[in-house]
């Protein structure tokens, strides 16, 4: 990695496309909320990991706020409850992810009373200790708010001081999406707070906020909470050109530092923390008020909207309420879907559930989808090389994965790609090419192949920290060794020195006063 701190210099990552923002049309109305829904549907699985342990049954009065399963290691994420009233069933009900797929809810009736159960706040986070902090954050269920819902909780642990700069991550490139240009603009405190809790529990010293430089309003929201809550100046504010998919955790960290993130590793090992502004709004949250992670932002726009905003959803909110809270349904609509137009997920129903990755609810008309193009064969132009921003071989994937050949696709790194659709994009055979990928990483997934690369992974990982305390241990040992010879060398330096001091002292004779 360059000499140069974190964002003082930029870089250009490979491929990506420049795309149309449309990003204002859902920024123009403050923050709102939705009415209560009639129930709320709450997955468990919330997160990329094991689900946690369930603490309740149907027909059990909960408070807001109060955990409803409980997570025993790192790896799971609680979920609690985002409003008082009753656990009414347990069951199977349409969630975004898989696609077109049922998952186990619990059904929360509200008894609209918003009373909360007790809870519990760090009362002085900088003299806290930093494991204590991230106990306090897993407790609190918090899941990467960008869209990755990887466990907060197990992205800080690791050796402490490991990272030397926390990058928080407000590049949201993605076409439509503006729940975090929204967050920044309304809540700059909480963010500048929570990137200096998230700071503490990492041990890394500097903070970068990367924003796109097309956040108008936000170059005068941040600076003013980084001169209220950043007295220390640990704080720099990167704006980075908007080119998609900047905001890739590996894609911006190559436009801060030139340097990439190794193949199967991770930015720790570049010194390096990657966050998202509502993660680190949410850990502030957690840390100094006591609350838990039961709701999140939500843009809801695209041209089939009648009202575009963003909204302040309870998580377990069907998507259909938040349509109506935007006015409805404008025009022939095509295709709901999750996330962006180009990396996001169609939703087969509008009863799926807002979750703790929902950032953005997209509604297109028949016009604005290349659902009516047909698909034709791959003619091998190459586009798709060009704009791959993980340096793979998008048309090669493909052939393997239409041969059904997986281990030959994941022989070419197929679970690098970032599924941001710029290969799709751009391809004059109308491809699905993300579609492929994400098949073929289930059918690998199936066959336990990623699971032997998490284990290869943990045992580089493994290795690498034992390499690094058997070198701490030999830098101890020779510090030791080396203080020894010099408190040895300082008694003998003390010993000589006396004898010099007899020997002048006979060759000097007696004194004058001796003579007489």
């Amino acid at each position: 990695m360059h000499d140069l701190e974190v964002g003082e210099h930029l870089f250009r990552f490979p491929g990506g496309l420049k795309l149309r923002h449309h990003k204002q049309i859902a920024c123009r109305d403050p923050l709102a909320r939705p009415d209560m829904p009639e129930a709320l549907y709450l997955p468990l699985q919330q997160h990329q990991g094991p689900v946690g342990e369930l603490l309740v049954q149907p027909g059990d009065r909960v408070l807001k706020g109060q955990p409803l399963s409980r997570a025993r290691n790192d790896r799971e994420v609680p979920v609690h409850a985002p409003t008082s009233g009753t656990i009414k069933a347990i069951q199977s009900w349409p969630v975004s992810w898989p696609p077109d797929s049922e998952a186990e809810c619990l059904v929360l009736e509200p008894d609209g009373e918003e009373t909360w159960t007790e809870t519990t706040a760090v009362q002085d986070w900088r003299q806290t200790d930093p494991a204590d902090l991230i106990e306090h954050i897993r407790a609190a269920g918090l899941a990467g708010l960008g869209g990755a819902m990887f466990p907060t909780a197990a992205k800080l642990r690791g050796d402490w001081q490991q990272v030397h700069t926390l990058i928080l991550n407000g590049s949201e490139c993605e076409p439509y999406i503006s729940c975090d240009e929204m967050l920044m603009r309304e809540r700059p405190g909480a963010i500048v707070e929570g990137g200096l809790i998230l700071a503490r529990a990492l041990g890394a010293e500097r903070v970068v906020i990367a924003i796109e430089d097309q956040m108008g309003a936000v170059d005068k929201s941040l600076p003013r909470a980084l001169a209220e809550y950043d007295p220390d100046d640990i704080y720099r504010i990167v704006e980075v050109t908007t080119i998609y998919p900047e905001g890739g955790e590996k894609q911006l960290i190559q436009v801060l530092t030139g340097a990439e993130v190794p193949h199967d590793g991770l930015p720790q090992d570049l010194g390096l923390a990657c966050l998202n502004v509502g993660t680190a709004a949410a850990a502030r949250d957690a840390v100094i008020e006591g609350r838990p992670l039961i709701e999140r932002i939500v843009t809801v726009s695209g041209p089939g909207i009648a009202h575009p905003r963003n909204l302040v959803a309870l998580l377990g909110t069907p998507v259909r309420d938040l349509l109506a809270a935007a006015g409805g349904l404008d025009g022939d609509v095509e295709r709901l879907v999750l996330g962006g137009p180009m990396s996001g997920l169609p939703l087969a129903s509008d009863r799926i559930p807002v979750t703790k990755g929902s950032n953005c609810i997209l509604v297109l008309r028949r016009e604005d989808t290349r659902r009516d193009q047909p698909v034709m064969p791959c003619i091998n132009c190459g586009e798709c090389v060009r704009v791959c921003p993980a340096n793979l071989l998008p048309q090669e994937l493909f052939k393997y994965l239409q041969a059904e050949a997986y281990e030959e696709a994941d022989s070419l790194d197929l679970f690098d790609c970032i599924e941001c659709g710029c290969c799709a994009h751009v391809c004059p055979s109308h491809i699905p090419l993300v579609d492929w990928y994400r098949h073929g990483k289930g059918v690998l997934r199936e066959r336990g192949i990623e699971d032997a690369r998490a284990q290869k992974a943990r045992q580089r990982f493994e290795a690498r920290e034992k390499r690094l305390s058997e070198e701490k241990e030999q830098l101890r040992r020779r510090r030791e060794q080396r203080e020894e010879k010099l408190k040895s060398g300082g008694d003998a330096k003390s010993e000589v020195q006396a004898a010099i001091e007899r020997a002048r002292s006979k060759s000097a004779g007696p004194d004058k006063e001796g003579d007489r």
